[in-house]
């Protein structure tokens, strides 16, 4: 699957796809494809400029249109045949869960992310250059950048042979509206920290794992994870 994003920042998403489970499949080349547009390589402003006061007056500056525009044209002029949607971060649009991420996944094979910055963007790129705009929570961040990334990185997990375990995502949160997880513990079976009162006054001395998950009994365990799924 490709991925495009138009930004101002290209760094932030460069520093975040090569690393982790992304920066790995990216460096197998593993059904997973993601390049970054600095919109300012596209305006025709000898300053690079790609911002401008809005008409009628207003606080702060927006990002114009035409750069956007250019830059995307030059990606659909280079990828022609792919499956595209258009997705412009926006606060205060519908917001991105499990679900979406999920049928995006399915329905396309290209998705492109324009980020917004600054105190806005041409109405006109929402109007006429993406075909949704998304947000992912009822606050306003600085840009669009961390929107785009968590998106994409919702979708990709979901690209077959990103994750090093498809298992990971069959009981996944979220992935339908009842679903629920289970505490999961690792080793030591005994935590003895110096201060068990770091955070809670009311910590034990010693922190356990359940008796039950280190007994071997796999049906014991699993009515256990059942029990304590939230």
């Amino acid at each position: 699957m490709r991925f495009d994003i138009l930004t101002i920042f290209p760094e932030i998403i460069q520093s975040y796809i090569n690393t982790g489970v992304i920066g790995r499949a990216l460096n197998l080349k593993q059904s997973l494809d993601i390049k970054t547009h600095n919109i300012r390589d596209y305006t025709k402003d000898s300053h690079y400029k790609v911002d401008d006061s809005p008409f009628g007056g207003g606080a702060g500056m927006i990002l114009q249109i035409e750069p956007i525009y250019e830059t995307l044209q030059n990606i659909i002029k280079n990828s022609p045949d792919t499956k595209k949607h258009i997705i412009l971060t926006k606060a205060g649009a519908e917001i991105f869960n499990q679900q979406k991420a999920i049928q995006l996944g399915l329905d396309y094979n290209h998705i492109i992310f324009i980020c917004g910055r600054y105190e806005g963007i041409d109405a006109r790129v929402e109007q006429y250059l993406c075909d949704e705009a998304m947000s992912i929570g009822q606050f306003v961040l600085t840009g669009g950048e961390l929107p785009a990334l968590v998106m994409l990185d919702a979708i990709a997990r979901h690209i077959p042979e990103v994750l090093g375990n498809p298992e990971s995502l069959t009981q996944e949160s979220w992935t339908n509206t009842e679903s629920k997880e289970y505490p999961q513990y690792s080793r030591p079976a005994v935590f003895q920290p110096n201060n068990p009162h770091l955070v809670h006054t009311d910590a034990p001395q010693e922190w356990e794992v359940p008796e039950i998950l280190l007994s071997g009994n796999h049906q014991a365990i699993q009515d256990w994870q059942e029990k304590n799924k939230k």
